[in-house]
């Protein structure tokens, strides 16, 4: 499965961040666009993409993990194309993928970064979402003993 726990959004840097070690006072992370390490700080506002959700109608927000892997699914493993920038064209995409999202507080910004995200980790091949074995023996023995 896929492990987001490890890529990090910034505010205020563009693209996506692989931690690769701890410092002093943060993290050191490397750039998933251009490979150059850095630095990043508590104060820089980190957010793991496993800590990401997206939100819904619904009682429960969608975890970005889960955004990914219907995207993933629906493109068989591809990329995202060209969906277009205007907002019609946007919105209309992310509900093929989540219709239930929250039109209200999903922005355009936000599906634009879901599809700059999902392509970033395509390209870096860090889309993985096979279960590991202990984890589907365990749901199949779950669902044995029902």
């Amino acid at each position: 499965m896929m492990e987001l726990k490890e890529i990090l959004a910034i505010s205020g840097k563009g693209g996506l961040f692989k931690m690769v070690s701890q410092a002093k006072k943060g993290v050191i992370v490397e750039s998933l666009t251009d490979g150059k390490r850095f630095p990043a700080f508590l104060h820089d506002k980190l957010s793991s993409l496993e800590e990401i959700s997206i939100f819904t109608t619904g009682e429960e927000d969608k975890p970005l993990k889960d955004v990914f892997k219907t995207i993933f699914e629906k493109y068989e493993g591809g990329r995202i194309p060209e969906i277009g920038s205007d907002s019609n064209s946007l919105r209309g995409w992310f509900e093929e993928i989540l219709p239930e999202f929250d039109k209200d507080r999903v922005y355009i910004s936000d599906i634009k970064k879901v599809i700059i995200w999902y392509n970033q980790l395509h390209d870096k091949n860090l889309l993985d979402f096979t279960e590991p074995a202990d984890e589907i023996k365990t749901e199949t023995e779950e669902k044995a003993a029902e």
